[in-house]
């Protein structure tokens, strides 16, 4: 599937260049015009990458990137700087940022960037996805819940291993469609209740507590409950 950027940028005519470039090279592209927007984006989209100005309305590039590392968020972002700003591109990568670029750039440099700040992220991955007591073995592709195997489909696993890579992240329908079966997924609407379903029958066998639970009205969100 096509890696998904997050677009945080408020000069139109530089968003669009982007939007339009990205595509073409089979990128999924949003775009944020301001700060709020950047970080409910990458909250909501949970996008692959974030190319992200420094110069932002309400909130600059810096607070974004400081505020999604604050919340543990780990995805790579590639800020845009002024081109004498040295302080700048200093303090991006103080502040989190995994890389800049400066303005004026060269869309082939930006692309090249980009690749290898996926790759980089594609071999950091954990092998193993863990919250409470439920374990994802990515290599081995085997869940075990208290020490209990869990037989999964493939499609159980990777919707599993979806909510693990952002717990306590709402997830909408919409988006969790896309991520998991594809922008081109044309069975039934009801198939995302049907396979939570299957995954919550399976993960709470022997009276395991909920993990996955319902966002009336949005989507869902694997939270580990309060104790009671």
């Amino acid at each position: 599937m096509a890696a998904r950027v997050l677009v945080v940028e408020d000069d139109a005519g530089v968003a669009e260049m982007l939007r339009r470039n990205l595509a073409y090279e089979g990128f999924g592209v949003e775009v944020a015009r301001d700060g709020p927007a950047g970080l409910a984006g990458a909250r909501d989209l949970a996008p692959d990458l974030v190319i992200l100005d420094v110069m932002l309305p309400k909130l600059d590039g810096f607070e974004v990137v400081r505020r999604l590392r604050a919340a543990g968020d780990d995805i790579p972002v590639l800020m845009l700087t002024a081109r004498d700003a040295v302080d700048d591109r200093v303090r991006g990568l103080e502040g989190g940022a995994d890389d800049y670029l400066v303005k004026p750039f060269a869309f082939r440099e930006m692309l090249a960037r980009i690749n290898a700040l996926l790759r980089r992220r594609a071999g950091a991955e954990r092998e193993t996805l863990r919250v409470a007591d439920l374990e994802l073995d990515l290599v081995a592709r085997r869940a075990v819940r208290a020490g209990r195997p869990i037989d999964l489909s493939t499609t159980e696993f990777e919707l599993l291993a979806h909510f693990l890579r952002h717990p306590d992240q709402v997830l909408s329908r919409d988006r969790i469609l896309e991520r998991v079966w594809g922008d081109d997924f044309g069975g039934e609407s009801n198939v995302i209740e049907v396979y939570v379903g299957y995954l919550r029958r399976k993960l709470e066998a022997d009276g395991r507590p909920r993990l996955i639970q319902t966002v009336r009205g949005v989507g869902y969100v694997l939270r580990v409950p309060d104790e009671p």
